[in-house]
C-alpha cells in the first residue's frame, strides 16, 4: 500500500520527530528527496536477520569485512536503509557511500527490488536478497548496467545453495 501524507511542514515534522523519539524510524528511508516510511519488518525477517549474522560473520572476517545491521548508504537527501551490510572497514559516518555486500530481506510491500539501481549506482559489490516466506536466497553481482544474477558471492567466497543449507529458516506460516 503507497500513502501519499499531505499536510503543513510543521505537522508533518512534529510526526517525523515522534517517530524517531519512538525508535520507529529505524528503516525509513529517502529516495530521491522523499521520504519512505518503512513498518518494522515481520518476525520471521528478525530471525532470518539473525540467521543471516551468524552464518555469513566467518565469511565476511575472512574477506576482511566489518558486519553492520541496518545502516545509511547513501547522503541524506537520498539513502536506503539495507537490513544488514558487510564494509571494508567500520565507517565514522552517518551516511556511508557504499558496501562491499548489502543484504535485503524480502517483507510483504517492501521496497527491496526497486533499490537494485541505487545500490548499483553506489557501486555496492554484491547484492544477497533472502525471503523467509520463499526461503529463497538470491546473490547479485555488480555488473556494467546493472546486477547480474550469480550461484555465489564473489566477496564471501559462498555459494547460494551452501547458505540456503546452512539457515535454519523460519517456521512456514
Amino acid at each position: 500500500m503507497r500513502t501519499v501524507l499531505n499536510g503543513p511542514p510543521d505537522v508533518l515534522q512534529r510526526w517525523l520527530d515522534e517517530r524517531r523519539a519512538r525508535g520507529q524510524d529505524l528503516h525509513d528511508e529517502v529516495w530521491e528527496g522523499v521520504y519512505h516510511v518503512a513498518p518494522a519488518p515481520h518476525p520471521a525477517h528478525g530471525y532470518l536477520d539473525d540467521e543471516l549474522a551468524a552464518v555469513l560473520r566467518p565469511y565476511a572476517k575472512a574477506a576482511g569485512l566489518t558486519g553492520s545491521g541496518p545502516l545509511n548508504i547513501g547522503s541524506p537527501d537520498d539513502y536506503r536503509v539495507p537490513d544488514r551490510a558487510y564494509l571494508r572497514g567500520l565507517p565514522d559516518e552517518t551516511f556511508v557511500p557504499t558496501a562491499a555486500v548489502v543484504v535485503e530481506i524480502v517483507s510483504p510491500n517492501d521496497e527491496t527490488w526497486a533499490k537494485l539501481d541505487f545500490y548499483h549506482r553506489h557501486d555496492v559489490d554484491e547484492l544477497l536478497i533472502t525471503d523467509p516466506r520463499d526461503r529463497t536466497v538470491r546473490w547479485f553481482l555488480w555488473g556494467e548496467t546493472g546486477y547480474v544474477e550469480a550461484d555465489a558471492s564473489r566477496v564471501l567466497q559462498l555459494p547460494a545453495t551452501a547458505l540456503h543449507d546452512a539457515i535454519d529458516w523460519p517456521p512456514a506460516g
